[in-house]
């Protein structure tokens, strides 16, 4: 587990917000690559909590903001760069996106998901890799990329109920 507060416990959260962008900034001009202000702010909307927020959620917030309707496709395209970018993952059960703790690591995305607040926890264990790769290798799978999302009730969630 590294050192990157819990979502689900009390921390600071415009600094993981704040040190999101900033590793973003960087990430990017070292690959030489734009984040323009649109792919940062949609970066920003999706860091804005540790729940994971669907496209159209996305575009909800932006033409609430710029007081028009924002395009799908311009939104599909700043996620599709923050994607190849490692910036952000997918969730596939949500349809929904949540912020990389660790953009400048490759990595396979593991997540625990609250049932009940929706908040998502990104945890990275070798095991779960390992243990995949496994058991791909042994009927002769190639894995290309996998996520695994885990659902259950976060610490906050069980000691409510």
């Amino acid at each position: 587990m590294s050192n990157t507060p819990l979502a689900c416990t009390p921390h600071d959260h415009d600094h993981c917000v704040h040190q999101a962008l900033a590793e973003a900034d960087h990430l990017c001009a070292r690959q030489g690559v734009r984040l323009t202000a649109l792919r940062r702010r949609v970066l920003e909307l999706v860091w804005q909590s540790h729940k994971p927020l669907g496209a159209y959620d996305i575009l909800a917030i932006l033409s609430e903001e710029d007081g028009r309707r924002a395009a799908p496709p311009t939104v599909y395209r700043a996620l599709d760069f923050l994607l190849e970018n490692r910036l952000v993952h997918r969730l596939a059960s949500l349809n929904a996106f949540i912020g990389c703790n660790h953009p400048e690591h490759p990595h396979q995305g593991q997540f625990l998901i609250c049932r009940n607040c929706h908040t998502a926890i990104e945890v990275q264990d070798p095991g779960i890799n390992a243990a995949i790769g496994k058991a791909a290798d042994q009927v002769g799978f190639r894995v290309e990329g996998e996520t695994v999302e885990v659902v259950g009730l976060c610490t906050s969630c069980r000691k409510a109920a």
